[in-house]
């Protein structure tokens, strides 16, 4: 039977905890917005760290995925003070899209539940 929590994700939601953090109190880029870490997953050999953030506004996200990447080192720096584990995860950034494809599909499908409505009225009278 496998464990709950593996130590890969028990890392991963240290990871996001503490990255939410440093970005709001030590990133001074006047370039990021309002940064939201959504999720964070560790690869099995705890080398690399994948990253997914949303920002507003949104048309900063290419801007925002550039700035946390190149700050990668620097908030990693960081991160190993404050982790107790031998070596500290490689960070890559990547803006997350799912909250805007769930409200895109969730309008598309309002749309046509409207559609489908208004044909079954006019098919009605």
């Amino acid at each position: 039977m496998p464990r709950e929590f593996s130590r890969g994700r028990r890392i991963a939601d240290l990871i996001q905890r503490e990255l939410a953090i440093l970005i709001q109190r030590e990133m001074k880029d006047p370039r990021l917005g309002m940064i939201t870490i959504n999720d964070a997953k560790v690869s099995r050999d705890l080398a690399f760290a994948d990253v997914y953030f949303t920002v507003l506004p949104k048309n900063g996200a290419k801007t925002a995925e550039e700035v946390l990447n190149k700050a990668g080192g620097f908030l990693r720096t960081k991160l190993s003070k404050m982790m107790s584990t031998r070596t500290t995860p490689k960070l890559r950034f990547h803006y997350d899209a799912t909250i805007e494809n769930g409200a895109r599909i969730s309008k598309a499908i309002d749309d046509a539940i409207a559609q489908d409505t208004s044909k079954r009225d006019r098919m009605d009278s």
